[in-house]
């Protein structure tokens, strides 16, 4: 195993959006919304977009919806931004096709959520994410870990055996503590990139050897993020505690209810018509809704 203190590389970037996907007053995917939005948050410092995962309500679109927006958001960012697809399914075969269809249509990376509500051992978690890095070998992987959603939990002892497949490459981890981070790191070295999944948890997470973030408040306030992520890694920890004090009030009512309810919420505030969320989700409640935008204002005139 490498030493614990060595730093991870970083294969998709520090700053990756977990992208909304916007909807028209129909209710159907707004492919050209889309596309202004992807361009706009790359502008706004994202190294790199996820497109079709939770955040981007992947339970609710369809095959062609999905394929659709990979395509859609590949080609409005160019070649020189990180593209991943969320692939996960709680069914195996499922999440093969969609890995290898992501592949073909130009992705860089797929993010593949731990199977949900059918909560296999560990033996499964790893025969699962196996079968699917081989199905599609020549495809970065991204494993993502969030138990509050799914059930079940990837372990680090799990993922350092994932890591024979040379294309396991990193790790999205959303548990709500540092200390997975601390896990992952010495069971699998330093050659795993390890994300935090949770925008309030960034600054921790990278002291402990995280290399960056998937952001759901990078819709909002990219420049900030990456303003906070440079002055750490330049060594100014004040700078960077201050971003991170400056932006928790955000970070909190972002999550105040069910991701994406309160960002697709704070992007409308924002000028951005990216649509209610699909039901089973709702739109944000009128006393939610106040609530954040005082926020945001307040956020305007920090």
């Amino acid at each position: 195993m490498s030493s614990a203190a060595e730093l991870s590389p970083t294969p998709f970037g520090r700053l990756l959006t977990a992208m909304v996907t916007p909807f028209d007053a129909d209710g159907c995917v707004d492919l050209a919304l889309a596309g202004r939005l992807a361009r706009y948050l790359v502008d706004e410092g994202s190294d790199g977009l996820v497109v079709c995962g939770t955040t981007g309500e992947s339970p609710t679109l369809s095959w062609q919806e999905q394929h659709q927006l990979l395509g859609v958001v590949r080609q409005a960012v160019g070649p020189g931004v990180k593209v991943l697809a969320g692939t996960g399914s709680n069914s195996t075969a499922e999440a093969i096709e969609a890995t290898t269809q992501a592949a073909a249509v130009g992705a860089d990376g797929a993010l593949v959520v731990v199977p949900y509500y059918n909560k296999p051992p560990q033996e499964g978690l790893e025969a699962h994410f196996r079968a699917i890095a081989q199905a599609a070998p020549e495809l970065p992987l991204m494993l993502y870990n969030i138990p509050g959603r799914t059930g079940c939990s990837l372990a680090p002892a799990t993922v350092a055996r994932l890591m024979e497949c040379p294309n396991v490459v990193s790790f999205k981890a959303a548990s709500g503590t540092t200390d997975e981070v601390t896990q992952l790191r010495l069971q699998c070295g330093s050659k795993l990139a390890v994300y935090s999944g949770d925008d309030g948890l960034l600054l921790p997470m990278m002291s402990v050897g995280a290399v960056g973030v998937v952001s759901v408040a990078s819709h909002l306030v990219g420049r900030r993020l990456k303003a906070m992520i440079e002055a750490y890694l330049n060594g100014q920890g004040a700078l960077a505690l201050s971003y991170h004090e400056q932006l928790q009030p955000l970070f909190k009512a972002l999550f105040v209810t069910t991701n994406p309810i309160p960002v697709k919420a704070a992007l409308e505030l924002s000028g951005w018509p990216v649509g209610s969320p699909r039901l089973p989700l709702l739109p944000l409640d009128p006393v939610m809704r106040d609530a954040l935008s005082n926020t945001l204002t307040a956020l305007c005139q920090t």
